[in-house]
């Protein structure tokens, strides 16, 4: 269909609704000092828990700003990533993901990339819209399970740059989206390097582009 939206604009296109930190919190000046520190251009330096600062905390607003980045990124290539074109959910032929959430799907499932990120994006979302586990009001304690969760949902949201980068870099080259996911994608890595969020062994589907991201940076 024709839209009136003016051309330019695709990068404003979410797959999900953008999760937004309430303006005034405490968060939302988390977020703004790490949108400072990330401007200095020293990512390693960037990631860092800002001095006197709760770990959960700067964890939380960072997750939900990756779940925002990769929701962008994502959604300039949706109409790319389609039921024929992946039908299943891979990041190159040795990786393959069976979805499963542990509630309302237990057995993992079999199914096409989109669908599985469609499931994977609407499940983090539903965790960073539950206050009793991402708490938005000044005072609310994290959760005894906090890191745990943030530490599914950041390897979660893993596999969708992994597909992304296998099977859609061709696009997103097309689109001049590179340095966008390239420095999303670092910013990523470096956070979770910063706090061992993710296993070595999940991270094997980008191994070599993080070794890449990493040395140019020492």
């Amino acid at each position: 269909g024709v839209s009136s939206v003016p051309s330019g604009s695709r990068s404003s296109k979410t797959f999900k609704p953008k999760k937004n930190i309430p303006e005034g919190s405490h968060q939302y000046e988390l977020l703004k000092h790490a949108e400072a520190t990330l401007g200095s251009g020293n990512l390693r330096q960037a990631v860092m828990l800002p001095e006197g600062e709760d770990l959960n905390e700067w964890i939380a607003v960072n997750t939900v700003d990756f779940f925002n980045q990769i929701n962008m990124l994502y959604g300039t290539i949706t109409e790319f990533c389609t039921e024929s074109s992946c039908p299943v959910m891979s990041a190159g032929p040795r990786y393959e993901y069976h979805w499963a959430d542990g509630t309302n799907i237990k057995k993992p499932i079999k199914c096409s990339a989109p669908k599985y990120i469609d499931y994977l994006m609407t499940w983090v979302q539903d965790q960073l819209d539950d206050e009793t586990l991402f708490p938005s009001k000044i005072g609310v304690p994290f959760p005894k399970n906090f890191m745990s969760v943030a530490k599914t949902i950041l390897k979660r949201l893993f596999r969708v740059y992994a597909h992304i980068y296998h099977q859609h870099f061709d696009s997103v080259i097309r689109l001049q989206e590179e340095a966008h996911l390239n420095t999303s994608f670092k910013h990523f890595i470096f956070f979770v390097q910063e706090f061992n969020l993710i296993d070595r062994r999940e991270l094997a589907p980008l191994q070599e582009l993080i070794e890449k991201l990493g040395s140019k940076d020492r």
